[in-house]
């Protein structure tokens, strides 16, 4: 690989003699990353079932290997369950790191495409709160149906500018993850495009973002809360220089250490000229020393500060007679949330969630379904967010049956089965919804997730 002759002389001298060992990484394959979710599945279950081989990662507790060479997972019927989630091995730490309990109210503030934010959703178990922000609304669509595709309820999707969004939120959540935009040095490998843009933006260009985008985000985290910054980059002065950057203009924050693991690399102060050991405290993800791309995190916690106080959402009971008759039958629990209808689609909004205005919103909660005439159509969101035994209308299809895929391609599918609508399984895995008559399913999948 063609390095960039700035990034190559700069790790030269940062590296010393480890260069050589870091230069022959490019030569080698890298690794692919999958993530089981907990949402729907157990880890022993998940074992029993992967479509792919499994090989744990040291620092993700749900994070295996497989052979990105030979499989394909993402081309397999439970992934569209949502089983799993694909991610590289070294992006699993940054929310592994975050010391998440359900309940927490939690910010993913740079969160597109969601790998960061289902895995903290895994770890929320449906309680509290998850805010997921992206800038792009574009990119925040796309956060959207990972979203879903995975099961979460409690999560809200947002479209803003850091600045604005602390604007409205100030003291607010118990955790932020800013996995900021960065130079992507740690990528060269996995990306070779990241090289090409490295020659336009490099890490003077990113670092002054970075500063901007962690200034908003301490203004909205709570006293005693965490923050974890993190980077796919090696750039100092994007990693130590900007953590002791945010620590100079905020006494009150203080590095924290989680935990080690095999190959895990320390923070580097001396490559800033800083006297500061607590940076040694962040993490380093070398690709010659891990099973993985380069990675740097570290966590804050606020020892200072005053929390923020906010409208609490009014409870409501706005349904239509055939929503609240279908919302019935598949036990939705509307304790854990305030019904919210906004142009005919109903949301169920997760009660922490407070009142807003002026935020660009991009998925209010857990999307329901649309509420039409006289009838309601229930949302693939929904049908993702079931269990199977909470409907008595399923229809269990086994793995190897032709009629998932064909359900998965949006055909219509013969079925045995009772009319009315049904909610198609993947042996006991909810996938998505159907109208049955005269056993002829009429598909309801939805057809932005058409299997291709």
């Amino acid at each position: 690989m063609n390095l960039p002759v700035s990034f190559e002389k700069s790790m030269r001298n940062y590296l010393g003699e480890s260069w050589a060992d870091f230069e022959q990484s490019y030569d080698q394959p890298g690794f692919f990353g999958i993530r089981y979710n907990p949402l729907k599945i157990s880890k022993e279950q998940f074992i029993a079932c992967s479509p792919v081989s499994l090989e744990e990662v040291p620092w993700c507790r749900t994070g295996f290997y497989y052979d990105g060479e030979q499989e394909q997972p993402a081309k397999h019927p439970y992934y569209h369950a949502g089983l799993y989630y694909i991610q590289e091995p070294s992006a699993m730490l940054p929310a592994t790191l975050l010391p998440i309990e359900p309940g927490d109210k939690v910010l993913d503030l740079c969160a597109a495409p969601g790998g960061k934010s289902t895995q903290i959703a895994g770890r929320l178990q449906g309680k509290g709160l998850l805010v997921s922000n992206d800038i792009s609304v574009s990119r925040a669509r796309a956060l959207v149906k990972n979203l879903e595709m995975a099961g979460v309820t409690n999560a809200v999707v947002t479209s803003e500018k850091p600045r604005k969004l602390a604007g409205a939120l100030p003291g607010f959540f118990d955790k932020i993850l800013v996995d900021a935009p960065c130079s992507g040095e740690g990528m060269f490998r996995r990306n070779p495009q990241m090289v090409k843009d490295y020659a336009e933006h490099g890490p003077s260009y990113y670092a002054e973002l970075q500063k901007e985008i962690l200034s908003e985000a301490v203004k909205m985290l709570k006293p005693g809360g965490y923050l974890l910054y993190s980077t796919c980059t090696f750039s100092p002065e994007e990693d130590e220089k900007t953590a002791e950057w945010i620590m100079k203009r905020h006494p009150f924050l203080k590095i924290c250490d989680r935990f080690s693991f095999d190959g895990r690399g320390r923070g580097m102060p001396e490559w800033i000229g800083s006297d500061d050991d607590s940076l040694k405290k962040a993490y380093r993800m070398w690709p010659h020393k891990i099973k993985g791309e380069g990675h740097f995190a570290v966590l804050f916690q606020k020892t200072e500060g005053q929390a923020g106080s906010f409208r609490v959402r009014k409870k409501s009971k706005n349904l239509t007679d055939e929503a609240e008759r279908f919302l019935r039958t598949v036990h939705v629990d509307d304790r854990s949330g305030v019904y919210e209808e906004i142009a005919g689609k109903l949301y169920l909004v997760p009660n922490d969630m407070p009142e807003l205005k002026g935020i660009r919103m991009v998925r209010s909660g857990l999307y329901l379904g649309d509420i039409k005439k006289k009838r309601f159509e229930p949302s693939q969101a929904l049908a993702m967010a079931l269990k199977a035994e909470q409907y008595e209308n399923c229809i269990h299809l086994p793995l190897d049956d032709k009629r998932v895929i064909k359900y998965l391609k949006c055909e219509t599918i013969p079925l045995d089965g009772p009319d009315g609508i049904v909610l198609i399984c993947v042996d006991d895995f909810p996938l998505g919804w159907g109208k049955l008559k005269n056993g002829i399913l009429k598909n309801k999948y939805a057809a932005s997730w058409r299997w291709v």
